[in-house]
């Protein structure tokens, strides 16, 4: 198990940029497909693909929602993933979860939050209009 821990959420308005970062600790980082996922307030029961990334940083895949606006990179040397959000919008608002999930393959990638076995405790991102 890793332990996953997110910083970097806040309030902003529309059209300005965030950057989460998500620290791991307890396990060999580098074996992990990372994942981003987001909880808007009136969703209570579903946690949306935002983007992720392989172990090995080479394949990153993201919502059609945030596609050309969000970026997803890994530093493996600091047991860290990061989400460079630009150009933010009022329906990004929400709970933002960094995720973790063990693999062998060097490029895979998963979309479903119910194959990721480790969670963050979730950071806040308000955008008003």
């Amino acid at each position: 198990q890793v332990q996953l821990v997110e910083s970097g959420g806040g309030m902003v308005q529309a059209g300005a940029s965030l950057r989460l970062s998500c620290v791991a600790s307890g396990r060999t980082f580098s074996n992990y497909v990372m994942g981003w996922f987001r909880q808007a307030p009136e969703k209570e029961r579903e946690r949306e693909f935002v983007s992720g990334i392989s172990r090995n940083g080479g394949n990153t895949r993201y919502a059609d929602s945030v596609k050309d606006r969000f970026t997803i990179s890994r530093d493996n040397a600091k047991n860290a993933v990061y989400l460079q959000m630009n150009s933010l919008k009022p329906e990004d608002t929400a709970v933002y979860y960094c995720a973790a999930i063990p693999t062998f393959g060097l490029y895979t990638i998963y979309t479903d939050s119910r194959q990721y076995t480790d969670w963050g405790q979730g950071t806040q991102v308000t955008v008003s209009s």
